[in-house]
């Protein structure tokens, strides 16, 4: 297949971006194989050494944890969510107590995410899990797909159209109103060193020429997200520089990801370019390497990639492999609120009997505070028990675990071990290399 950004060569950095060059930017720092990379992004509370997982702190919280426990486990930032925060306190409070990072106490970079995916997520009824709900199976690849699909007994909350989305609040039901502006002076008003351009979200059981209308849609929302970004810099002068990340979406053809990813690598307004970008969607697991990889080839190397909702050990990998920088996921921070954890070995549940007496460290190679302080047979009995301390020793192991996994990754690619830690790690995990 014929590459865009072989034929139209991406933007050299804009007016706007090379004003705030001292204190933000990338840089790629070392390679490994043809898209793997490790490098550093630098924002006005800190550099980010890429590949790092971004814990999620949805309502500027990671559940059940203290921001400076997070900081002790490795946490290089943080993501919160933008539709949370604007329900609940409201982005006008965070703006006034100085920005999400005074707000909840964290001194190092933060990530804020559009509100898009809650939107369209809540509003279809389908939580968190659209990506797995869709995944794989005859009808997430149909031809015709299922437009306005709803979860079986909700009430769709969320109707879109070419100028923004129009929601009921999940919390009382009021009506909202999003559009690329709105979302902007959000997560400007939230004042996150990290921010991602308003998009419309798509499943796989969309069908394709829903997906086109999305894509197309997408495309000017973003041309519109920087419009209002440049203003919103200039007005804001007394504010650190944010950065603005596109969003890059597609579902699984590979045209779309392609065509997306040259637009808004290439996309430039009254001299600002995106800063970075982030690839959403929902993916097919099987096809994540692929998919990635399709964006990365179309994407400036110049630009960090962030991905968008991953924290599973090959996934990991995998993404790294094809070229994405930064990560996020509320999976640790959940199933360990549920008593999963993970270990060398594989996850596992601590309510079972097998732990009722294991008087040793969950894991006993883990270095994070829950291992060196607890037995897997207290925690057990905090389950039992419904303790919520259960809840905070278990995120806190979690989390360790893998911001502990990528930054071994990050050093594999800097000493070219890569593809032994690859094998070594998942044949662990798994009880095969994957």
């Amino acid at each position: 297949m014929t590459s865009p950004s072989a034929e139209t060569p991406a933007p050299a950095p804009s007016a706007a971006s090379a004003a705030h060059a001292a204190e933000t930017g990338f840089e790629v720092l070392a390679r490994h194989g043809e898209k793997a990379r490790a490098g550093v992004i630098t924002t006005p509370h800190g550099q980010i050494a890429t590949p790092a997982f971004i814990p999620v702190g949805t309502k500027a919280t990671v559940k059940a944890v203290l921001p400076e426990s997070m900081s002790d486990l490795g946490a290089q930032a943080l993501l919160a969510n933008a539709y949370h925060l604007y329900l609940q306190p409201g982005h006008d409070l965070v703006d006034e107590a100085g920005g999400l990072g005074a707000f909840m106490n964290w001194p190092g970079p933060t990530y804020t995410d559009s509100g898009g995916f809650q939107v369209m997520s809540l509003g279809a009824g389908f939580k968190k899990v659209l990506s797995s709900e869709f995944s794989g199976g005859e009808k997430a690849r149909t031809s015709s797909g299922e437009d306005d699909d709803v979860a079986a007994g909700k009430e769709r909350l969320a109707h879109v159209d070419d100028d923004g989305v129009t929601f009921r609040s999940f919390i009382n039901g009021d009506v909202h109103r999003f559009t690329p502006e709105i979302s902007m002076q959000i997560q400007h008003g939230l004042g996150a060193d990290i921010m991602f351009a308003f998009d419309e979200l798509t499943t796989l059981m969309n069908s394709r020429g829903y997906q086109e209308q999305a894509l197309e849609r997408t495309r000017l929302w973003a041309l519109r997200c920087l419009a209002e970004h440049t203003r919103l810099t200039a007005e804001r002068s007394h504010r650190p520089y944010q950065q603005l990340w596109g969003v890059i979406q597609g579902a699984q053809h590979e045209d779309l990801r392609r065509r997306a990813a040259h637009d808004l690598g290439t996309m430039e307004v009254d001299g600002q370019a995106f800063d970075g970008f982030g690839i959403g969607g929902a993916l097919e697991k099987e096809n994540l390497g692929t998919i990635v990889g399709w964006v990365t080839d179309e994407l400036p190397q110049e630009r960090p990639r962030h991905l968008l909702g991953i924290s599973e050990v090959d996934d990991l990998f995998v993404a790294i492999a094809a070229g994405a920088d930064t990560f996020d996921c509320v999976s640790p921070s959940r199933v360990a609120r549920n008593s999963a954890v993970y270990t060398a070995t594989g996850r596992v549940n601590l309510t079972g009997a097998k732990y009722r007496r294991q008087f040793a460290p969950i894991d006993e190679d883990c270095d994070c505070y829950t291992c060196t302080h607890y037995t897997a047979a207290y925690v057990h009995h905090l389950f039992r028990a419904k303790e919520m301390l259960s809840s905070t020793l278990c995120t806190i192991h979690n989390e360790r675990f893998v911001v502990r996994l990528v930054d071994r990754i990050r050093d594999s690619l800097r000493t070219g071990d890569f593809d032994a830690l690859r094998e070594e790690t998942t044949g662990a995990y798994y009880g095969a290399p994957r």
